[in-house]
């Protein structure tokens, strides 16, 4: 019996190419899934480090393993980490297309007939077999394994970032970066606020509330305002005298309703100090012999053109809420607090205590009667007006009465006024020293 001859390949391989090398296509395509796992591994590392929490990389930081702190070192230095893993993916990348094309020239040689089916492979067969494989799916997976991902490869990206030649390109890359910044950064727009305050008038939306709108305006205008257009003037100050006894002082603090009040000496320009009334709260039983003079706290004093913004931080630092205002030559003009300055960008802050301040008549939605210690900014709240006409020509006055006095360059009589951007200040009652009640005729609309 003859026994049957073993099948031949010899027809299979004939079919193929004559420059086929078959080992080495089996290499090449073992080579191509290696690099094809690295982009993929290279992709899912730089969306594991940038994914992590808050909470994952404090985990990071309790834990004592030397990946956990390999993976911190990473993390504080992010244009280094970001710069290797980027070098690393992109020169994977291209390994991978060069042995895609070495892989199909040998299985699926171009000719004139195939061009189009050949483009449709090398475009977009393998760029979307990158993208799946060495990019999306990777990154899906380590989003959601941040932790586990960041620990697994800290230590390898951390021993690669030292290895030249991706030592020698990420510091080239990272050095670059940082120079574009520079550059870029000097070129940069300046923006001043009354360049803001346009940009704010022309978006305001119909959606924004008026109270959001003043709250944006009132940040935008926040840097630019001084001390002394917002302050409590001298004459509106409860202040106490150090001479007096435990007994007035309590009467005073009682009339006052204050948290804390200026104490001085002889004359308000000679403040001495701050008493805070919880200071007090422990000694309430005691005569009217007690020393509570002892109990004044250090006052704070600040210039009347200091920057309402500056103040804050200054507030902020020395965790205080109250400074004493003075002038050019010491003397004190008033006070101001912390809620001052707050106000002027939430606005008015009261409490159950809280009297209103501003002391007018609305006579109808046109027509007001102030008091001329009025301070400016308080006229503008109520009666809402455009301040920039009142502020281009305003000089040292801070009072409705002090502006026109100074507008008219005297103090003016009963029934006698000036008119600023349409609105009619009109003085309703005066005296020799000063303008005591002024009426406001706004323009109609």
């Amino acid at each position: 019996m003859i026994a049957p001859e073993p099948p031949s390949f010899l027809p299979l391989l004939e079919a193929f190419p004559h420059h086929f090398n078959l080992s080495g296509t089996i290499t090449g395509a073992l080579i191509l899934l290696l690099l094809l796992f690295l982009s993929g591994l290279a992709s899912g590392t730089e969306s594991a480090f940038f994914s992590l929490s808050p909470q994952d990389k404090e985990e990071l930081k309790n834990e004592e393993s030397k990946a956990a702190r390999t993976a911190i070192h990473l993390l504080e230095h992010p244009k280094e980490l970001l710069a290797t893993l980027l070098i690393l993916n992109n020169f994977v990348n291209v390994g991978i297309v060069i042995l895609s094309s070495y892989l199909l020239n040998q299985l699926y040689p171009e000719t004139h007939e195939n061009e189009v089916i050949r483009f449709m492979v090398e475009v977009i067969g393998i760029t979307f077999t990158i993208l799946l494989i060495g990019e999306v799916i990777p990154k899906i997976w380590s989003s959601k394994n941040a932790l586990k991902m960041a620990k697994l490869m800290s230590i390898p990206i951390h021993t690669l970032r030292a290895l030249p030649p991706l030592s020698w390109l990420k510091r080239l890359l990272v050095n670059g970066t940082n120079f574009i910044q520079r550059k870029t950064t000097k070129k940069g727009m300046t923006i001043t606020s009354n360049d803001l305050e346009q940009a704010l008038a022309l978006t305001r939306e119909h959606s924004t509330s008026d109270e959001e709108h003043k709250i944006l305006e009132g940040i935008v205008r926040f840097g630019n305002t001084e001390v002394c257009q917002i302050m409590k003037s001298r004459l509106d100050v409860v202040a106490i005298e150090q001479s007096k006894s435990f007994t007035e002082l309590y009467d005073i603090i009682l009339e006052a309703g204050y948290s804390r009040i200026p104490v001085f000496e002889e004359t308000f320009d000679n403040v001495t100090g701050v008493l805070y009334i919880k200071d007090l709260l422990p000694f309430l039983g005691e005569a009217k012999e007690f020393d509570w003079k002892k109990l004044v706290r250090k006052p704070f004093f600040v210039p009347e053109n200091k920057k309402i913004d500056d103040l804050l931080k200054e507030f902020q630092h020395k965790k205080m809420h109250m400074a004493i205002v003075v002038d050019e030559y010491g003397g004190a003009n008033g006070i101001i607090t912390l809620e001052d300055v707050l106000e002027e960008i939430v606005g008015d802050i009261t409490d159950e205590f809280d009297e209103l301040d501003i002391v007018y008549s609305k006579l109808n939605d046109y027509t007001f009667v102030f008091e001329g210690k009025t301070s400016l900014v308080d006229f503008y709240k109520v009666t809402d007006t455009d301040s920039k006409p009142f502020e281009q020509v305003k000089g040292d006055a801070e009072t409705l009465g002090g502006f026109i006095t100074e507008q008219a360059g005297k103090i003016l009589k009963n029934n006698e006024f000036i008119e600023i951007g349409g609105v009619k200040l009109i003085v309703e009652s005066s005296d020799k020293r000063r303008v005591k009640m002024i009426k406001t005729i706004l323009p109609y609309e």
